[in-house]
């Protein structure tokens, strides 16, 4: 690449990064796109450039979140279990499963999905609810320090199962199609769950960076990873993510849903475009 693609490219990844750390979901629906489209990068190229985004995004906003304590650990690994049993079975049933109808449904859904945070625009937090038991067993509330609102806000975690059987539909969809599955991680703890946004978010951000190292090997041996590409992609979503991370801290829940839901419907017609046999 060019001296000015390679400083477009790290533009582009700045936007990505920004976009990934305060909406849980890496920088992948940007950077694919981006490599592909705009600089005519080979797609298994940008997947690879894109795997090694979600780690620089989740390695850089996580740390500030942990120390922030808006990242739910507990919930985060608990949950883990579900995404890597479902990345698995997906993996098993590539050859099974048509790629193109699970796409059109997966688009449907998140259409949906869309339509349920469009109704929740407003909402900055959760109503007050009583645990369920499996969740006060596992010890899976807690609070953070809200910058926006000058307090220390306590959550409840609700419909654990359901969180957790969204969870494996999350890495079920990632192991058939080979995609980032932050998006359904955030729908999961938001709408299942009911977990205050900014929680959602942080706690999705730290999930997508574990599966996704997970994963960098294999890219790395098939060579997909490649260090003229992947190197300023990577430094541009770490320096976005570091600039989300602040954001977010002083954003209200309402503010990192505005961000969240444009990044739901474009990856739902992405999918329905997929579904239909179009090029994306």
């Amino acid at each position: 690449m060019s001296i000015s693609a390679d400083i477009g490219l790290f533009a582009v990844s700045i936007a990505a990064g920004v976009i990934g750390a305060l909406g849980g979901v890496g920088g992948g629906i940007l950077i694919i796109p981006a490599l592909t489209v705009i600089f005519g990068v080979d797609i298994r190229h940008a997947i690879g450039a894109s795997v090694v985004s979600v780690i620089a995004t989740s390695s850089g906003a996580a740390a500030g979140y942990v120390r922030d304590r808006l990242t739910n650990l507990r919930i985060g690994m608990f949950l883990e279990l579900a995404t890597t049993s479902g990345a698995v079975l997906g993996a098993l049933l590539t050859t099974i499963v048509s790629p193109q109808f699970l796409y059109f449904v997966l688009g449907v859904v998140l259409l949906l999905s869309g339509g349920q945070q469009l109704w929740r625009l407003s909402e900055e937090l959760p109503p007050d609810v009583q645990p369920s038991g499996l969740a006060a067993r596992l010890g899976l509330a807690s609070s953070y320090p809200d910058a926006r609102l000058g307090r220390e806000v306590k959550y409840e975690a609700r419909r654990v199962p359901l969180g957790f059987l969204m969870m494996g539909f999350a890495g079920l969809v990632s192991g058939l199609l080979g995609i980032g599955s932050g998006v359904l991680k955030v729908l999961a703890m938001d709408g299942a769950m009911r977990l205050p946004m900014k929680v959602s978010s942080t706690t999705s951000n730290f999930m997508i960076g574990v599966t996704a190292a997970a994963s960098a090997g294999i890219y790395i041996g098939r060579g997909d990873v490649v260090a003229s590409i992947a190197a300023p992609v990577a430094l541009g979503v770490l320096a976005g993510a570091l600039l989300g991370a602040r954001m977010l801290i002083r954003m209200s829940n309402t503010g990192v849903r505005r961000v969240f839901l444009p990044v739901v419907v474009g990856i739902a017609l992405e999918m329905l475009a997929r579904g239909f046999g179009l090029k994306v």
